[in-house]
């Protein structure tokens, strides 16, 4: 019931009230003609009974009046929750991201310009199996419950690529001198470039939904490397499974901190090349 509906039965009310209070008093002839007690007793008592009516109808309308205040109260703020809360949730729903740090490979490297057996000639040097990594990633929400199996935890898929570089500065072979070694040229070996790229696409799984603190774990995911240099037989690319593990912050609005440790696993030698190896460190990450 409106604020209209009631106003308006409690005008209609005062308004009979009133309509019997005026006949009542308009009538002088009528309580002097009577000479009945019990007539005029009747009339009072009637009296009373609209009145009494009439403050009912008031106090129920007061009371009406108060519950819609409240609910509307109570409505206006559970929209501005609901709206806060969905604002919150689709600025952090999906996530780009930039990384950098430490990596470390569990061999040395070498290659068709560097250590090879291929062209034994000249510098035979290699690069040390520590390098730093830079990268970025996009994280795409695709549940905030597990489909229903699991509330509070969210499953994303990850698609990161990253650049590990372990020297710029490894003299190169017979392959890599100038002139090259091969046609009779003295030592001068050019300085060679060690470095990898990786391309992964993983599910992962993130805790604590709602938080701003999230822990995450990557439970395996498709991995891509390239090397460079080649390796002795001229291949480049080499397939492999990632583990990663994290987690990441909401320091201010839209934007994260976050630190991770992953760990590529190949499944062999790319002709002899070994990628097996891990990262350590840090990114920067934005929500939207």
């Amino acid at each position: 019931m409106n604020r209209y509906v009631i106003g308006k039965r409690a005008v209609l009310s005062v308004t009979a009230g009133m309509l019997s209070i005026s006949t009542l008093l308009s009538a002088p002839q009528v309580l002097a003609d009577s000479t009945s007690t019990q007539a005029l007793e009747a009339q009072i008592k009637l009296l009373e009974e609209q009145l009494q009516s009439i403050r009912g109808e008031l106090d129920r309308v007061k009371t009406d009046t108060v519950r819609n205040e409240q609910k509307i109260r109570e409505n206006e703020q559970s929209v501005a929750s609901v709206g806060a809360q969905k604002s919150a949730g689709e600025s952090g729903k999906h996530m780009v991201f930039f990384r950098g740090g430490f990596a470390h490979s569990n061999h040395t490297r070498n290659g068709v310009s560097i250590q090879s057996a291929v062209a034994p000639v000249g510098a035979q040097d290699q690069a040390g199996k520590d390098a730093w990594y830079i990268g970025a990633g996009f994280d795409f929400n695709l549940t905030n419950d597990v489909w229903g199996f699991l509330p509070g935890t969210s499953v994303f898929a990850e698609l990161m690529f990253e650049y590990k570089q372990f020297s710029n500065s490894v003299s190169g072979n017979a392959l890599a001198n100038n002139p090259t070694q091969l046609a009779g040229g003295a030592l001068n070996p050019r300085k060679v470039t060690v470095s990898q790229f990786t391309l992964t696409a993983a599910p992962k799984i993130k805790f604590l939904e709602g938080n701003r603190f999230r822990p995450w774990i990557i439970p395996a995911g498709l991995a891509l490397h390239v090397i460079s240099p080649p390796s002795e037989s001229i291949t480049v690319l080499q397939p492999g499974v990632m583990f990663g593990v994290g987690a990441d912050y909401n320091i201010w609005k839209a934007i994260y901190v976050g630190a991770d440790a992953r760990y590529q696993l190949a499944g062999g030698k790319i002709d002899g090349v070994n990628v097996n190896g891990f990262t350590v460190g840090g990114y920067l990450g934005i929500g939207f």
